[in-house]
């Protein structure tokens, strides 16, 4: 690994490096067939790998409870249950909503949210299903597809009392290395949206020109030189959606398509010609609409990818950088949780699927996902260090800790088509010293702002 130092000779600021390994693997569907196999699968997988996890956490909560099936319940004996979350919405949209609209006179109004506060929970296991009930478990805050163990009795009523809950909690953390003596920058940019009414191309070449060295005196430069990686976390073109309609296209309407690409490919070129360079699919890529996203093809950007700093990944996205451990979507999944349960901010639904395990509990009911058969991509086996999500409203971080010790920073990345902000990550762990001269923690330094 280089460090950042300047040319002896034609005094020149080098750029530093940094050690990449690519986790994205877990989301590639490669051998993965499909022949009409239905979601269930996935479900099943879901709870069978999930309630081993929670089966061994149950010792060090209520050892003295037996554990039953939904079956087994009986009137007033106390247990545990261990099962997924069905959440019955009175307000969660349908196939016959739709068609009621189409033939209803008056518009239908469409909420923000659905959750409605006659919602109620049911958990079901593979021998049946049970109606909840109880004050300790919110139907505002759980999703279906949520895997947890339950604590309480059955009723005269054929009711599950909840008297506690148990979630899997954050998964296990690889230790974080010490501090180094290289100052190393990572940058989060994502909605640039090129194409659409709201880019703005002098923006976007501010940015690149920033980042890539090429703005401010030798001390911008300096900070310049020490990014070490560049993140584009979804939604890097928008194209007009009233020309793919199945018809064809004439030339004009051709050039439409691809021009926003052909102008995302020329700021990336110079991009990747200094920097390493991850894009990841959104929402209004042109990629697959169900999670995971696999990587945008490299034909779409004959400039860029022609340097081996281009890096097209999947959605969600992991990758370790110098043993730090970063996992992130490009949105799909927190704004999902946002129509289904409520939370006071962004940042509470990304610490909600830490502490459940799972980046996307609501797929496949409400988020599309493709129908694995014998695994469940989205379970969190370890913990990431940084864990962002893109195309949010506004920027907002939060430093979180788990019960055995994890620490992340978790980080909302704002559009920067309509905010012309990125999120820059200060690459450095400092370990705290108590007055014992101990380590007692260690954590993130701020995430930084740049606004161009």
């Amino acid at each position: 690994m280089a460090a950042m130092e300047v040319d002896p000779v034609n005094n020149h600021l080098q750029r530093k490096q940094s050690h990449y390994v690519s986790l994205d693997e877990n989301f590639m569907i490669q051998k993965e067939t499909y022949r009409g196999q239905q979601y269930s699968q996935i479900y099943f997988a879901r709870l069978d790998l999930m309630r081993t996890l929670i089966y061994s956490l149950l010792p060090n909560w209520k050892p003295y409870l037996p554990v039953c099936t939904v079956l087994d319940l009986e009137e007033g004996k106390q247990c545990i249950i261990v099962g997924t979350l069905y959440k019955d919405m009175k307000l969660k949209p349908s196939i016959l909503d739709e068609y009621s609209k189409e033939r209803s006179a008056t518009p239908l109004v469409k909420p923000h949210n659905f959750t409605h506060p006659d919602d109620y929970l049911i958990l079901e296991d593979e021998s049946g299903r049970v109606k909840l009930r109880g004050t300790v478990l919110s139907p505002s805050v759980y999703v279906t597809g949520n895997v947890v163990a339950l604590h309480g009795k059955a009723t005269g009523a054929g009711d599950y009392l909840v008297e506690d809950i148990l979630e899997a909690g954050l998964p296990p953390q690889l230790e974080l290395p010490y501090k180094s003596e290289e100052d190393k920058y990572v940058v989060f940019v994502s909605g640039l949206n090129v194409g659409s009414n709201s880019s703005n191309p002098l923006q976007f070449q501010l940015f690149v020109d920033h980042i890539s060295g090429h703005l401010g005196d030798k001390k911008v430069q300096s900070i310049a030189a020490q990014i070490v990686q560049v993140v584009i976390a979804g939604n890097s073109v928008e194209v007009p959606r009233g020309l793919l309609n199945g018809q064809n296209l004439a030339s004009k309407d051709q050039s439409r398509l691809s021009e926003p690409i052909k102008e995302v490919d020329i700021l990336l070129t110079q991009i990747a010609a200094g920097i390493p360079l991850d894009i990841m699919p959104g929402p209004n890529d042109p990629a697959n609409f169900s999670l995971p996203q696999q990587p945008l093809h490299r034909c779409l950007f004959p400039g860029s990818a022609t340097y081996n700093t281009f890096r097209s990944c999947t959605n969600p996205h992991s990758f370790d950088l110098d043993n730090v451990r970063f996992l992130g979507t490009s949105g799909q999944n927190i704004d999902d949780l946002e129509k289904y349960s409520e939370a006071n901010d962004k940042l509470a639904f990304l610490e909600r699927t830490l502490r459940w395990r799972h980046l996307a509990p609501p797929a496949p009911n409400t988020l599309g996902c493709y129908p694995f058969t014998d695994r469940d991509p989205f379970l969190m086996e370890s913990c990431p260090h940084v864990y962002f999500i893109g195309n949010q409203d506004r920027y907002e971080t939060r430093l979180i800790k788990g019960s055995e010790g994890q620490v992340v920073r978790l980080i909302c990345i704002p559009r920067f088509s309509e905010t012309g902000t990125a999120v820059v990550l200060f690459l450095v762990i400092v370990v705290e010293l108590e007055k014992s001269r101990m380590p007692c923690s260690q954590f993130w330094d701020p995430v930084q702002l740049m606004t161009t």
